[in-house]
């Protein structure tokens, strides 16, 4: 989750094709020399870690880290180089500096915009489904779509307590909104009276958001279809009862002659 305590990370990088690409020949992805400047901010700007990073034929060769104060050989090719760099006071000084000139000096500016500090809640659904019909199995997939930042937690609770048997995790997904959407599939085999509760928490959230779903076959659903069997019969009862008495009232009445006739 994004909570205080994760690093947010700013990059910025650069790529050089090698001699001989132009021409209209397409070069190889793995024939380039890519360069990637990472800011990694802790608590906001509390703790920041500044990094250098030299790429060459998809592998990392050399890299300048802020928590160590140098340049640091990822492969023997570079160590030469990277000895080099290390005893130029001028250089180190200036990649020193780039955790303030650049990391949160960027960091202010970004903080201003729609990315840094914005944070969007998600919406939660559960969805049962089954695998095959005669399977006792159920496939519970738990939903959270329209949430930003990136990072959640999702777990699955059974009468309370998490769930942690066939539970399988999807992968974060972009909505290109600057939203995400995440799934968690839980498969079980529901009893009566089981409760099966989908947590969430995220930064956007005070508290986490649950959601319950109870089987059909549950004892509080066949409660509430027993309550509604028994008040429809009931209010026939008490139709009936009252059509009766209606119709009672309504019994038909001696016609009296006239009476000159009775004379």
């Amino acid at each position: 989750m994004a909570f205080p305590g994760v690093p947010l990370m700013l990059l910025l990088g650069a790529l050089a094709r090698i001699p001989g690409s132009e021409g209209g020949k397409e070069t190889p992805a793995h024939f380039l020399a890519q360069w990637k400047v990472e800011c990694r901010f802790l608590n906001g700007t509390q703790r920041v870690r500044y990094l250098d990073r030299l790429f060459y034929d998809r592998q990392e060769i050399s890299y300048f880290d802020s928590d160590l104060g140098k340049f640091v050989a990822v492969t023997p090719l570079v160590q030469p180089d990277v000895d080099r760099w290390n005893r130029d006071e001028q250089r180190l000084q200036y990649q020193k500096d780039s955790v303030d000139r650049f990391c949160r000096n960027n960091y202010e500016i970004l903080q201003g915009g729609p990315v840094i500090g914005r944070r969007v809640k998600p919406s939660v659904s559960i969805s049962p489904t089954k695998m095959e019909p005669s399977s006792p199995n159920t496939i519970l997939l738990c939903t959270t779509t329209g949430f930003y930042p990136a990072e959640i937690e999702v777990q699955w609770l059974k009468n309370g307590r998490p769930e942690e048997e066939g539970v399988a995790f999807g992968e974060e997904l972009q909505n290109g909104d600057w939203t995400y959407q995440f799934q968690v599939m839980l498969e079980t085999q529901p009893q009566r009276g089981d409760v099966y509760t989908c947590k969430v928490g995220h930064a956007s959230l005070e508290a986490p958001i649950t959601v319950q779903w109870e089987p059909r076959s549950s004892s509080s659903a066949r409660s509430k279809l027993c309550t509604g069997i028994m008040g429809a019969v009931i209010g026939v009862a008490f139709l009936a009862v009252g059509l009766f008495s209606y119709l009672k009232s309504k019994k038909a009445i001696p016609i009296q002659p006239p009476a000159a006739l009775m004379n």
